[in-house]
C-alpha cells in the first residue's frame, strides 16, 4: 500500500466529502477527511494507481506520504 495525501482545490473545499467518497469509487482506501485543510489521507494498492485519482473533480494534487523517524535512544545515532 501507498499511503498518500490528496489535496483539494479551493472551488472543491465545499464538497470535500464528495471528493472522498469519488477518490474511494476509484480505489482510495480514504482515511482521514481533513476539511480545513483541504486534504484528504489515504492510501493506494500501488502508486501507479495514483493516475485514476488525478481525473476526479477537485484533486489539486496527490503526493506521497514521507516516514520520518528517530533513532531510539540506545541506538549509537544521538
Amino acid at each position: 500500500m501507498t499511503d498518500v495525501t490528496v489535496t483539494v482545490d479551493d472551488a472543491h473545499l465545499r464538497s470535500i466529502a464528495t471528493v472522498a467518497r469519488e477518490l474511494a469509487a476509484h480505489g482510495m482506501t480514504v482515511d482521514r477527511v481533513l476539511s480545513a485543510a483541504g486534504c484528504i489521507i489515504g492510501s493506494l494498492p500501488t502508486a501507479a494507481a495514483a493516475s485514476a485519482l488525478r481525473s476526479v473533480p477537485g484533486v489539486a494534487s496527490i503526493d506521497s506520504q514521507i516516514a520520518a523517524s528517530v533513532p531510539g535512544p540506545d541506538s549509537d545515532v544521538q
